[in-house]
């Protein structure tokens, strides 16, 4: 199966499997789903949606958040992980909000990208599911099935996000991120992985994955 094969069927079987998808982290606006991107970090979607209910009842708007001292917020999201940058960068990003954007989220990356705690990837997820704007956000996760999927050549996030929108339409790519995620979890997880019981590993996987 050559290249364009391969894309084919990844996309074919990913739309088979899940055909809807709904996005993982529980928001109600750009804001909350920036703040519960930002946790997710280093944190799996079912903690952050357990706590975010605990920190949005104290504050959902850039104006009540910097009410909140760093410690208060620190507190709170604790249980995600890595507390004292990421409760840092939600104050921090909160007061740039209502200083330079009017207390709205950006619609760019490259204004998402200059507030604290917000990287590439969180910048991504936020401009495809908030904005509806073309991304194709990769963590650690979408880069390990591109690799064992021969889709990329694995030597960084950086090179897998463009090989990616190089291989895939740009009208699928907000959804088609959802679908690897969704598929990862289900079929193709980093541990304990059978190649032989993943429908897409067992058809174009990596030969290295079959080795004893």
């Amino acid at each position: 199966m050559n290249k364009a094969e391969k894309v084919v069927f990844v996309r074919d079987t990913l739309e088979e499997l899940y055909p809807e998808t709904p996005v993982p982290l529980d928001h109600k606006d750009p804001y909350t789903l920036l703040i519960a991107v930002l946790l997710s970090a280093q944190c799996t979607d079912k903690k952050v949606n357990q706590i975010t209910p605990l920190l949005f009842a104290r504050a959902d708007t850039p104006q009540e958040m910097i009410k909140l001292s760093v410690e208060e917020i620190k507190a709170i999201i604790r249980p995600c992980g890595l507390s004292p940058m990421k409760s840092k960068g939600i104050h921090g990003l909160s007061k740039i909000l209502l200083e330079q954007h009017d207390g709205k989220v950006p619609q760019s990356f490259a204004a998402l990208e200059a507030l604290p705690a917000v990287g590439h990837k969180t910048a991504s997820v936020v401009m495809a599911q908030a904005f509806g704007v073309p991304a194709f956000p990769v963590d650690t996760h979408i880069h390990r099935l591109a690799y064992r999927w021969c889709l990329t050549n694995g030597k960084s996030v950086k090179q897998t996000e463009k090989d990616l929108k190089r291989l895939f339409d740009d009208s699928i790519w907000n959804k088609l991120h959802l679908q690897i995620i969704f598929f990862g979890r289900e079929y193709c997880p980093a541990q304990r992985h059978d190649p032989l019981q993943c429908p897409i590993c067992k058809v174009i996987g990596r030969k290295s994955l079959f080795k004893n």
